[in-house]
């Protein structure tokens, strides 16, 4: 099937990158290059700056207030999962994981039972499920499990540090992030692309080329791999 017509699951709408991803179907729309209808999963109704975006982008809300098992779906070809938090926004290493991991691995698998052949998911820089970090492995977790969900095609995105104004969207203050980023910018040209911070924008365009592509089996995008794909 051409990506013009591939219905595409989009949960994380309402954070960076998913919200940038939202942004690049909008100008593929209006460029006369759509790639087909989306359907964005929601906990409550869109507001107005997002409801605009899905408009330009052929999309479709699907509000589920739980975003919990079971996930029932409309049929779609592909998926893409920006959901994520950190352990000081979701409270708890348990609040955490309930995110990170158990929530992406039940959209992944409510995809895949709506027909999905391809996913593609956000996961992070050192993710590994046998590192003695909790956060590198609960993302390591997730990777692991979504990738055994029988998907033909599964692209996994581990970018560095994500920038972009989480304030405009809404979100939470992530202090630790802002200070990371504010601290980094004087030097950022310096350090190397696999652990400088990256624009949502560009591993929203990253993730949607490669996920259009559909090559087989699993791919995983490290920073600097994202960075080279998503390139204007």
């Amino acid at each position: 099937m051409a990506a013009a017509t591939r219905r595409l699951l989009l949960a994380g709408a309402t954070g960076l990158v998913g919200r940038a991803v939202l942004m690049h179907l909008a100008e593929r729309q209006q460029a006369g290059q759509p790639r087909g209808p989306v359907w964005a999963l929601l906990r409550r109704p869109p507001d107005a700056s997002l409801e605009g975006a899905l408009s330009r982008a052929d999309g479709h809300v699907l509000i589920t207030m739980g975003l919990g098992p079971p996930l029932r779906l409309p049929p779609v070809d592909d998926a893409l999962i920006t959901l994520g938090t950190t352990i000081a926004v979701a409270g708890s290493h348990e609040a955490f994981r309930a995110v990170d991991l158990d929530l992406v691995v039940a959209v992944a698998r409510a995809a895949r039972d709506a027909g999905a052949k391809r996913l593609a998911v956000v996961s992070a820089l050192g993710a590994d499920a046998n590192s003695n970090v909790f956060y590198n492995r609960v993302k390591g977790q997730m990777e692991g499990a979504v990738s055994a969900l029988g998907f033909d095609s599964v692209v996994i995105a581990r970018p560095s540090l994500l920038a972009g104004d989480r304030a405009a969207l809404g979100q939470p203050a992530r202090p630790g992030e802002r200070w990371a980023l504010r601290l980094l910018r004087p030097v950022q040209g310096l350090l190397p692309v696999s652990v400088r911070p990256i624009e949502a924008a560009v591993v929203a365009r990253a993730l949607l080329r490669t996920l259009d592509e559909g090559q087989p089996g699993r791919q995983v995008l490290p920073s600097a791999e994202l960075a080279r794909r998503g390139a204007v």
